[in-house]
């Protein structure tokens, strides 16, 4: 117990604004107005406590988890948390002695993956991830892990992953909790990365339902393409850097003595996110260029479309020289034909006795040449 109350350092004493204890928080005052309205319900999921692999108790609020984990030394809390509040996330920091700056980040959420040493204290970021089959899409969610030497902390942002499944799992096999925090973070890192397979899966049906619809010229296939390589993006942010954060981890195996059966779980989880990420980067890759092909059909398709368009308005264009030019051969003998009909006492060739001959040649002729004129040409 002595160990324990001795947790508090500097750390703790950088913390603003800490939230008095339960032992020294003031009665409230019935008439104050703040007394009378409803507290908000608390974001705890579930606290227990944990001795030699069994549970001994599950306390209702982070108070009574504090004060029993002081009772029994030999024991371990594991908090979960959902979205919870600043003084909650203070509370459990005055606690634990957490650093500030995990604390922070733990408030604020949005944070890459990583994996950070506070001394005796190991924070994890995780990026978990679910895919939700009737929108055919990936939703993504962030899990904070505080790991001590006798407590897990862990601040769930989103619906994923299912942490009470880990704490079924882990209660069920004793001999593994038994190993302590470590092996409970192992437990959660393993949770994470299975959770992406059901991911991995729905993408690759989405990718080979996207290069039917390209094949089979979906005009809405390309802003499903590109929907699907933003998920894709963030599903790289979530899996490349766990794969350095697992090689970090066994890096440490001599260093922090971790428990050989806990060495091959971190490798077999190591496996299966290397794998993981390899998947996902061959999606992206394989998005990339089915967009390319898409874009390829597409201009193809245009250039059709506006080839055809080109072939319709030359034949058009022919159809109209074909008209013009029948156009100007019977335009010469109505030409012809207005001028000597024309009804003037005092007009040339009036009365000449050729007159009738010479103007039905003269039509023959002008028609003739007009004829053979477009034919050279082509336009009839």
């Amino acid at each position: 117990m002595a160990a324990k109350n001795s947790r508090k350092s500097v750390w703790r004493r950088a913390l603003n604004h800490q939230p008095p204890s339960p032992e020294t928080e003031p009665e409230p005052d019935p008439s104050s107005p703040a007394s009378a309205e409803t507290p908000e319900p608390g974001s705890v999921v579930q606290a227990v406590l944990y001795q030699d692999g069994i549970r001994v108790s599950s306390p209702a609020t982070l108070a009574e988890t504090y004060r029993e984990l002081r009772e029994k030394p030999a024991g371990m809390a594991w908090i979960g948390l959902a979205r919870p509040t600043e003084s909650e996330l203070l509370s459990l920091a005055a606690e634990f002695d957490l650093h500030p700056l995990s604390v922070e980040d733990a408030m604020e959420a949005h944070q890459r993956p990583k994996l950070e040493r506070y001394g005796e204290t190991l924070f994890v970021v995780l990026r978990a991830a679910r895919y939700l089959d009737a929108p055919e899409e990936v939703d993504f969610g962030e899990l904070h892990v505080f790991v001590g030497p006798d407590f897990v902390i862990t601040v769930r942002h989103g619906a994923a992953p299912d942490l009470s499944a880990v704490r079924r799992r882990m209660e069920e096999s004793t001999d593994l909790l038994k190993l302590g925090p470590e092996a409970v973070l192992y437990a959660i890192l393993d949770a994470v990365v299975d959770g992406y397979v059901p991911v991995v899966s729905g993408v690759q049906n989405d990718i080979d339902e996207i290069e039917t619809e390209v094949f089979g010229g979906d005009p809405e296939v390309s802003r499903r393409i590109y929907e699907l390589s933003r998920e894709m993006v963030e599903f790289q942010r979530a899996t490349r850097p766990l794969v350095g954060m697992l090689h970090g981890l066994m890096a440490g195996f001599a260093k922090y003595g971790t428990d050989e059966e806990l060495q091959r779980y971190l490798r077999d989880v190591a496996d299966h996110v290397t794998h993981t990420s390899e998947r996902v980067d061959g999606f992206r890759q394989a998005l990339t260029e089915i967009l390319t092909v898409n874009t390829t059909l597409v201009t193809q398709q245009q250039n059709a479309e506006m080839r055809a368009l080109a072939e319709a308005g030359f034949e058009q264009n022919e159809e109209i020289k074909k008209i013009s030019s029948w156009a100007a051969i019977l335009f010469a003998p109505t030409l012809v034909g207005t001028v000597y009909g024309m009804n003037f006492d005092h007009m040339p060739e009036l009365h000449w006795v050729f007159g009738y001959p010479f103007a039905i040649a003269l039509m023959a002729a002008v028609c003739t040449s007009l004829y053979v004129i477009f034919k050279r040409r082509d336009w009839l």
